[in-house]
């Protein structure tokens, strides 16, 4: 449930700074008849991403056990490739996205009303449907809805409450300082849901080695102990693990954590503490 929270920290205060940035600028140039396209924009975006994950969820109902299984692994693995794209972007990009925001939205209100509610719509759509992708994952990896609902609820309140603290003075953060710690927590929680991802292809059939295992620790971290379901809820690790899906959790640790950790050459540490 950790690392659900903390993927619901991350996208839900990345769509709420990007909804202040919006409001601020409308408010700060005197539009504020421009405020009910952008909810609607917003609210729009997430009634998508709602739906998105209603959707997969009903799709893997339905489906054979071979095909739910390749369903979980494929998402799984586009969730990681969502979450890497996530932590790069906002620490290199996280700098210029004010600007850039406003720069889109003024352009909107010149195009129009429509463009308003598009332009809102998209800016705060990729953060939902890439926390549906996240959120069908979770669930998929848990076995369970319950938990990985509540640890994605908690993060995105958590967010929404920085967010309007920071829009209101009442608090400032350095965010630059804050998307590389959350970051460099992140590339361990995607490790995690990479390696069960190829577990389930394993189990579809489309992955060979499912009965080679690397280790087997479930006499010492039983998956139903306190520890145990705290690893899994934070890491997804499981104590049987196959020899490919350990694999694929240390080469993708080693080198996105190595690229991560790695200087740039335009390092964002002067983000605007807002």
């Amino acid at each position: 449930m950790l690392g659900n929270a903390l993927i619901g920290l991350r996208e839900g205060l990345e769509a709420s700074l990007v909804v202040s940035i919006l409001v601020a600028f409308l408010i700060r140039t005197d539009r504020r008849r421009e405020l009910p396209k952008v909810w609607a924009g917003v609210a729009f975006a997430v009634l998508v991403s709602v739906g998105v994950t209603l959707g997969l969820t009903l799709a893997e109902q339905a489906l054979t056990f071979e095909a739910s299984e390749t369903l979980g692994g494929s998402l799984s693995i586009v969730a990681v490739g969502f979450v890497t794209w996530m932590i790069f972007w906002m620490r290199s990009n996280a700098r210029a996205m004010k600007a850039d925001l406003e720069g889109r939205l003024e352009a909107a209100i010149r195009m129009g009303p429509i463009a308003v509610v598009v332009m809102a719509t998209l800016a705060v759509g990729r953060e939902g449907l890439e926390t549906a992708v996240f959120f069908f994952a979770a669930a998929q990896a848990a076995g369970e809805t319950v938990r990985p609902l509540v640890g994605f609820l908690i993060g995105i309140a958590l967010a929404v409450l920085v967010a309007y603290a920071i829009y209101r003075g009442a608090m400032r953060i350095n965010l630059a300082k804050f998307f590389t710690v959350t970051g460099f927590f992140l590339i361990f929680v995607a490790a995690g849901i990479l390696a069960y991802g190829v577990h389930d292809l394993q189990e579809a059939g489309i992955l060979p080695g499912l009965t080679t295992l690397a280790f087997d620790v479930s006499a010492a971290i039983p998956p139903d102990s306190w520890y145990g379901t705290l690893l899994k809820g934070v890491l997804n690790f499981s104590p049987q693990t196959t020899v490919l899906e350990a694999v694929v959790w240390c080469l993708y640790v080693a080198v996105v954590l190595t690229l991560f950790l790695l200087p740039q050459r335009t390092r964002s540490t002067t983000v605007a503490a807002a």
